[in-house]
């Protein structure tokens, strides 16, 4: 996997959304690993991609009464089936962390790239989706070198108490071992 000038995946699925901006200061330097099903905890449905798309029908679900007029994206979206979907070039802000903070920086959106993999905080993620995350996590650190270890976080750890993704179901331990 590659990433070309534009911040973009190569053999990915581009999707482009208009939830996005320019970064401050154009710095890539944090990944932030979450989840996200809609409904919640059912997979293989469209709505994640209506949501980040903008076009999500919010009276498909009644859960989906809070989203309606919800403006979000990520960079990236990992199906259980482990495709790969690009939403937002990684040069570009991407509206995924809302309040947060990493090492007393606040606005993490400004600095970091957002990868969504579908699940919940219960439920394990597929070897699919490790295999794939993987893949996508040693393209962005050959991009971006700031990006390390100990600089990949789940939203749990920049918006604490607000955020529990990817929740206890992501073996931390073993996606490491994956990428280093």
């Amino acid at each position: 996997m590659h990433i070309n000038e534009l911040g973009q995946l190569n053999n990915v699925l581009q999707r482009p959304c208009t939830h996005y901006d320019e970064r401050p200061e154009g710095e890539v330097s944090l990944l932030v690993i979450h989840n996200i099903s809609l409904p919640a905890g059912e997979f293989a449905t469209p709505y994640v991609d209506d949501l980040f798309m903008g076009a999500i029908d919010c009276t498909a679900h009644e859960s989906f009464a809070d989203l309606k007029g919800l403006r979000v994206s990520a960079h990236c979206f990992i199906r259980r089936t482990g495709e790969v979907i690009q939403y937002v070039p990684f040069e570009k802000r991407a509206w995924h962390a809302g309040i947060s903070m990493f090492e007393g920086r606040e606005r993490c959106n400004d600095f970091s790239v957002g990868i969504e993999l579908e699940g919940t905080d219960t439920l394990a993620y597929t070897q699919a989706q490790y295999n794939a995350l993987h893949l996508v996590t040693k393209a962005l650190m050959a991009k971006y070198p700031e990006i390390n270890r100990s600089r990949i976080v789940g939203h749990c750890d920049i918006a604490p108490g607000r955020k529990t993704d990817p929740g206890a179901s992501f073996d931390w331990q073993y996606y490491f071992d994956l990428v280093f």
